[in-house]
């Protein structure tokens, strides 16, 4: 007995360590006949990986398991990925991972975790998961080298956990979402007839034609399913699901027929009529718990689906949803809405796509003594949705958080009442078709506040009004407040309900009044930072930038007795403001400042990331001292002109970026101005640079220099100045002005002074006569160059060479002169005295020195030698 136990032990261990070796002998060969079963059965290619098999771990069954399995599209897909999946995980018989790849292969369960698959079908209507081989003839197959496939498949169960799907649909024009998509189902695929018990969770996102129709409604479904698979009938036999909270229950079957055909019948209704039902409706984040909810009344939705689903045709359709004589309170909150009327129908008779429609019969509610009804009818839904709807009644905006606890991303509060009548078909609506738009009636709003980020401030409507009439919308009246900036305004909105009911743009002309507008105030405020943190720094500040809003298509006329632009105030403005397209252009925009005219035309642009500018502006008459103080951009053209006083005219074209604050960036500016001073007085001791020039020059007084009328061209571009030369006038002296400077106030310019022999003394004047010269025509030209900064200058002059080229001129007149004189006396028989010759070469030399102490003196003031000898 010992000795058979033994022989029994030893037995087992070597099975055992035969199931252990075996999947190391044959891992190589499972792999590839997992690829070969699976690319010879597909027009895609398939791989992963890593697979390992399994003796052990569930013997007597073998568990196979993929990693990262991946399934990427032939054309006309090419490269795109169908289906990825983290782990596969294949339970089966040992056996039958020894068979040969076109066998029945037999699966006691199949689990998928984390897929994420992605369905395309594209304009022509192929679709990326039709990738099956079709079987062809031997003949055939001997042509193109392949076998056909006789592979069959036996599954027992199935899991799909924590994955996804996306379905998009071009030709369609449908999208959908399946997220958090968790199935499982099991029983025996093998019978011709089997019952399928199945489990099914995920949240679903469903568009057409641009629309959302689901947005992330939940779904949970309990079926039990009986599978006809020899005639591809699908039966539900016991079944409950829930549309977020809302209960349904359904029977009935789907069967595929031939020619890509459907037969659909399905039953659907609410198991209970309360109106609870209603609230379970809607998503669990907006109608929370629902269990303490007071309700009276009913809700019931029923529903019938009957008949084939073919190329030209659908099933018949009949949906009702009514609810009579209810109301809700939720007992966290003060109010409740009270006499709910809901009928609802949506009906297709005929089988006619195209003749679907919904018609919401009544709709109607009290909150307090506010009544609200309507009633509308959609039809031609799958093409050109045509509406003809009814309101009537008044909402008060911030009852709809006291009755129901909806948490709002904006703020908002006011009272609406309406008495409207409306009919339109969206293709009207979307391409401005006003012809096919008849509204009647009128909408006013009072004491509205709106706080969003479509606005960079709160927006207080007192009082609003506007009438539908058949052939336009009009803005009747219109008295608002956003930020510090008060608007008045009326006008026509050509694309209310484009804007309103589809992705289109505010359209309208306007005329507004104001008596303070703050640009600031209608920028959206950009958040590029992550939120702040809780110690203030100002590194952790959010940077806001500043955009006008994209869905602005409006042409404003306005007026406005004051109005700021960043630190700048203007007077008495009007002009043209004409928002599109996230730009801001200013036609014909006249005001006052600084003690006279600007004149603006150009145009602001925040498309990109960082918004440009091209301006034209106009100036007349403008304090200098004021404007080029308070103006960074002028500072930065003129910084000399500080030491002005008096008035200024100028035009200035230019273009560049602007910082998220809409101030210039000038190291981007380009363009050009001319400017004129119309009369005006220096004070050089507010300049550095003249100062010191001030100081070297005695015949010249900086504060009596002429500028009236003076003239200048500049050109600025790469943050850079360049002056033209231009010329000014002190006395008889022409000077002439010419250089550049940088934004960052580094300089170079260089003033040449024509200075008149007449300024340089009797001495020198006298001089000039002996040598023939006429002092009234003789110049000195003197440059004097300033560089460093304004604020650190540094000057230069070429005195030296001025006076050194004055000197040898008077030098060789002299010389001439003496040979003359001598060469004279002796053709004349005269005898040369030695002590005259000695005499007049002296005199030459002195000349010489005199001349250089005069011109020496003239480029340094110094203080008179007051002492006397004793």
């Amino acid at each position: 007995m010992k000795k058979a136990l033994k022989i029994g032990g030893i037995f087992i261990g070597f099975v055992i360590l035969i199931l252990a070796v075996i999947p190391f002998l044959f891992q190589d060969k499972l792999v590839a006949l997992v690829k070969e079963t699976v690319n010879n059965n597909i027009n895609a290619k398939f791989e992963f990986s890593d697979a390992n098999l399994s003796l052990l771990s569930s013997f007597p069954k073998a568990s196979v398991t993929l990693n990262d399995v991946l399934i990427t599209n032939f054309e006309p897909f090419e490269g795109d990925t169908l289906a990825y999946v983290k782990d596969v995980q294949l339970k089966l018989k040992i056996t039958e991972v020894f068979k040969a790849a076109n066998s029945q292969l037999n699966i006691n369960s199949f689990t998928i975790d984390n897929a994420k698959v992605n369905i395309l079908v594209d304009e022509k209507g192929n679709a990326n998961y039709d990738i099956t081989k079709k079987t062809t003839t031997s003949s055939s197959t001997e042509n193109n080298n392949e076998t056909a496939s006789s592979f069959s498949l036996s599954l027992q169960s199935y899991a799909i956990n924590n994955s996804s799907l996306l379905y998009s649909d071009k030709q369609g024009k449908m999208h959908v979402e399946l997220n958090e998509f968790n199935h499982s189902g099991s029983g025996d695929f093998s019978q011709k007839i089997t019952e399928l018990d199945t489990q099914t969770t995920t949240s679903i996102l469903f568009e057409k034609d641009g629309s959302v129709y689901v947005n992330n409604q939940h779904l949970d479904l309990a079926a039990i399913l009986e599978l006809d698979l020899e005639n591809s009938k699908y039966s539900f036999l016991k079944n409950e699901a829930h549309i977020n909270q809302l209960p349904l229950i359904f029977d009935g079957y789907v069967q595929l027929l031939e020619n890509e055909t459907q037969e659909i019948h399905l039953n659907f209704k609410t198991p209970s009529s309360e109106f609870k039902n209603f609230l379970a409706l809607l998503p669990e984040t907006y109608a929370k718990n629902i269990s303490d909810v007071k309700t009276t009344g009913n809700f019931d939705v029923k529903g019938k689906i009957d008949g084939k689903v073919t190329a030209n045709t659908i099933p018949t359709i009949d949906v009702t949803i009514t609810s009579d004589n209810a109301s809700f309170k939720y007992p966290s909150l003060p109010k409740s809405v009270q006499n709910i009327a809901i009928n609802t129908q949506i009906k297709n008779t005929t089988g006619n796509i195209d003749d679907t429609f919904l018609a919401i019969n009544k709709l109607a509610f009290n909150i307090d003594k506010n009544k609200f009804s309507g009633n509308a009818r959609i039809s031609n839904l799958t093409k050109n949705p045509y509406v003809n709807a009814t309101v009537n009644g008044k909402i008060d905006l911030a009852d709809i958080k006291k009755v129901y606890p909806v948490e709002l991303e904006n703020e908002l509060s006011g009272i609406i009442t309406a008495n409207l009548t409306s009919s339109f078909d969206m293709d009207a609506v979307q391409n401005n078709k006003y012809q096919r738009i008849k509204n009647n009636g009128n909408i006013e709003i009072n004491n509205f506040l709106f706080d969003g980020d479509a606005m960079a401030n709160s927006l207080k409507i007192h009082n609003a009004k506007v009438d539908f009439a058949p052939s336009k919308i009009s803005l009747t009246n219109f008295d608002a407040i956003t930020g510090t900036s008060d608007l008045k305004a009326t006008g026509t909105l050509n694309n209310f309900l484009g804007f309103i009911l589809s992705d289109k743009k505010l359209q309208g002309n306007f005329t507004l009044n104001s008596s303070t507008f703050k640009v600031s105030d209608f920028m959206t405020a950009d958040v590029t930072n992550s939120e702040k943190k809780e110690t203030p720094s100002e590194e952790n500040k959010k940077e806001e930038k500043l955009k006008i809003p994209a869905f602005l298509d409006c042409v404003v006329k306005a007026n406005a007795k004051e109005v700021y632009y960043d630190l700048y105030k203007l007077n008495n403005v009007s002009g043209t403001l004409i928002l599109k397209d996230e730009t801001a252009t200013l036609k014909d925009v006249n005001g006052n400042m600084f003690g006279g005219n600007i004149a603006l035309n150009g145009a602001v642009n925040t498309q990109k990331e960082t918004p440009v500018f091209n301006m034209t502006l106009g100036v007349k008459s403008f304090d200098i001292a004021q404007s080029f103080t308070n103006i960074e951009l002028f500072k930065s053209l003129a910084p000399i002109a500080t030491i002005l006083n008096g008035e200024l005219n100028t035009n200035i074209n230019l273009s560049g970026k602007l910082k998220d604050d809409f101030t210039p960036n000038l190291a981007s500016l380009s363009g050009k101005a001319l400017a004129e001073i119309l009369a005006t007085n220096i004070d050089p001791q507010n300049s550095k640079a003249l100062s010191l020039l001030d100081n070297k020059l005695n015949f010249i007084d900086l504060k009596k220099l002429n500028l009236k009328n003076l003239k200048t061209n500049l050109s600025f571009e790469e943050g850079k100045v360049n002056v033209k030369p231009f010329n000014l006038k002190y006395n008889d002296i022409d000077i002439t002005v010419a250089g550049s400077h940088s934004f960052d106030e580094l300089m170079n310019y260089n003033a040449t002074f024509n200075v008149p022999a007449k300024y340089l003394g009797k001495e020198v004047t006298g001089l000039l006569a002996k040598v023939g010269n006429n002092q009234q025509n003789t110049t000195v030209p003197v440059t004097a160059n300033f560089s460093g900064s304004f604020s650190q200058p540094n000057l230069k002059t070429d005195l030296s060479d001025a006076v050194t080229k004055l000197t040898t001129s008077l030098i060789e007149n002299q010389k001439n002169k003496l040979i003359n004189n001598t060469l004279g006396n002796i053709l004349g028989g005269k005898k040369s005295d030695e002590k005259s010759s000695a005499t007049d070469t002296n005199s030459g030399d002195k000349t010489v020195n005199k001349v250089k102490d005069v011109l020496g003196g003239l480029f340094d003031k110094k203080k008179k030698d007051t002492t006397k000898k004793k």
